[in-house]
């Protein structure tokens, strides 16, 4: 993982060691995660953890997990909004859940989705809603659909100053292209995948996320580019591994995705609060007097 060393201020000077500096001071601590660190992490061969994030308070206690990254996805589109996909959701709603996860966390980097239809017209549009979202939404880079096709576009986007995650493997934003939530790169499709990936990296793209991807494919993706990878649904070989943060924490029924973990069960805990509020009011016990003026 990235570190998050502190220095030990209350060790006195009269001791250290009589012979020789002492022990190595640890190193200071991080105060914002940055690309490179990310670029640190594969170098080194450790691993970072990514999260999604859409309002403060989530970003916040995320942020202070220890999180390295918080993704701002357009996935706000079906968990947030309540749309079935994460097709009709806009740059502008996109900018205000941006602004929400920028004001709540002080250390991850965060990065925030390029929404259907914000980006494929043109290069110009990319850097148009790229710009954006990091004026208005305060986010520190942009993740960006597609294959080997957009590498132009990455290009004079980092050309312009704006870091870019790429996103290969299965796109949710062209869903309807490729028949639905499917398993991408299966056979001979996984060379195609690699090539989309180093395309992407040499255009200048900071880190490539995978989706949907068989692990073996993943593993020759990461083998073969230098910059770090990030895996949901692509084994543990990518330096990173990323999860919408209502599946993780078990927020949300219905069909949950085979390479989804739930580290906890969120929706029974805010339910029973919920009933357990209901059920006071309606008692005539809450409020009490120590909750009254």
């Amino acid at each position: 993982m990235v570190p998050v060393s502190t220095p030990d201020s209350n060790t006195p000077a009269e001791l250290a060691a009589p012979y020789g500096s002492g022990p190595t001071p640890p190193s200071a601590p991080i105060k914002r995660i940055r690309t490179h660190h990310l670029q640190a992490a594969k170098n080194n061969g450790t691993k970072f953890a990514m999260l999604t994030a859409y309002d403060q308070y989530t970003a916040q206690i995320f942020d202070e997990a220890g999180i390295e990254v918080l993704l701002i996805g357009d996935s706000a589109a079906n968990n947030v909004l309540g749309y079935e996909t994460s097709l009709p959701i806009t740059l502008d709603e996109m900018i205000v859940f941006s602004r929400a996860v920028s004001a709540g966390a002080h250390r991850a980097l965060i990065v925030a989705d390029l929404p259907f239809g914000s980006y494929e017209s043109s290069t110009a549009q990319a850097i148009d809603s790229s710009v954006r979202l990091m004026k208005e939404g305060l986010v520190h880079a942009v993740k960006m659909e597609g294959g080997a096709y957009y590498a132009d576009t990455v290009r004079a986007m980092t050309a312009a100053g704006i870091p870019v995650m790429a996103h290969i493997g299965f796109t949710p934003q062209s869903e309807h292209a490729l028949g639905g939530y499917r398993v991408q790169g299966r056979g001979g499709a996984g060379q195609a995948l690699t090539d989309d990936a180093v395309a992407l990296a040499e255009a200048g793209a900071f880190c490539v996320l995978m989706e949907m991807v068989p692990s073996d494919v993943a593993a020759a993706v990461d083998a073969a580019v230098a910059v770090p990878t990030v895996g949901i649904g692509a084994g543990n070989s990518t330096t990173g591994q990323v999860l919408v943060w209502q599946d993780m924490a078990g927020l949300r029924t219905g069909h949950i995705a085979k390479f989804v973990k739930q580290y906890a069960d969120l929706r029974t805990v805010l339910s029973g609060a919920a009933k357990a509020y209901g059920d006071d009011v309606r008692a005539g016990t809450f409020p009490g007097p120590e909750h009254s003026f």
